[in-house]
């Protein structure tokens, strides 16, 4: 439902190209999702497993760090719009939105998905267990590959920490200058103030929900992947980033909240199918508060 309504959303502004990128980012992950799962099922074949690891995996790594970089995009264009308001600066015009999202998916294909693909080309010995997925991908690759794959797994951890610290600074200033707004105007709607902070907040609380956990297990696990010897801290390691990335995938569920809080036009949209009832007038206290998020 997302999906086509995002497709019928008219990209004015660069907020709903990346908006409309983020949807199509989900929604791959969404279709992947299933051939993921499909590993942990008993008796699984092997040529799940390696076509997981070549293709499945490294496609769904793909979507998550072009969503986890167009929320630090969004931040930054909705901190801009806080910035001038009133008219249009270069980044926020639908155009520099259109740039922006082909130099985050051509950058991520080219640095996470085709060199990773292509240096995971080893035939895996085939009584190599397929419960050990983590130890069967590893072993497709060579030596170069395993290089590659810490290489890669310390730039996406940096991606993370710089979005997470960008997205930090520019809610930040976001909710002090909506606040200081309100001060001014001298109004009390405290409803309308909790709402406005709900809209504030949402992109990071779903960036730290989603990828916060994973990210700092990841630290960990990478070093004892490379090593991958059968000890306790390893097992416990593979655990927690199973768990952890099972709720980078809640992404998918949770970005929708983003969508309808920020995006004025996919409410709208959503009111149209009668989602949420009838479609209420909009108060100049909504105006106001669009207007800011």
């Amino acid at each position: 439902m997302a999906a086509w309504i995002s497709w019928n959303l008219k990209s004015k502004s660069s907020f709903v190209v990346y908006l409309k990128n983020l949807v199509a980012a989900d929604l791959l992950v969404t279709f992947i999702i299933p051939l993921m799962a499909a590993n942990w099922l008993p008796g699984s074949p092997q040529g799940l497993h390696v076509f997981n690891c070549q293709f499945g995996n490294v496609f769904f790594y793909l979507c998550m760090y072009v969503s986890v970089v167009l929320m630090g995009v969004i931040s930054l264009d909705r901190f801009f719009k806080i910035v001038q308001p009133g008219g249009k600066l270069l980044g926020q015009t639908a155009v520099f939105g259109k740039v922006v999202s082909a130099v985050v998916w051509v950058a991520m294909l080219g640095i996470i998905t085709i060199p990773t693909m292509i240096l995971t080309n080893e035939k895996p010995n085939r009584n190599q267990s397929t419960n050990d997925t983590a130890g069967l991908c590893m072993a497709m690759k060579n030596d170069l590959g395993k290089q590659y794959h810490r290489g890669v797994s310390i730039f996406c951890n940096w991606i993370f920490f710089v979005v997470l610290v960008v997205t930090g600074l520019c809610y930040t200033c976001i909710a002090k200058r909506v606040i200081e707004s309100y001060r001014n105007s001298g109004s009390k709607n405290l409803k309308g103030k909790r709402k406005i902070k709900a809209r504030v907040f949402v992109v990071l609380a779903v960036f730290l929900v989603c990828f916060g956990p994973y990210h700092i297990t990841r630290i960990l696990y990478v070093q004892k992947q490379m090593e991958n010897k059968l000890s306790c801290h390893w097992a416990l390691l593979k655990v927690a980033k199973s768990v952890t990335l099972w709720l980078a995938t809640t992404n998918v569920c949770l970005d929708p909240l983003i969508y309808i809080l920020l995006c004025k036009a996919f409410r709208e949209k959503l009111y149209e199918f009668k989602i949420f009832g009838r479609c209420s007038s909009t108060s100049t206290q909504e105006n106001t508060e669009d207007t800011y998020l």
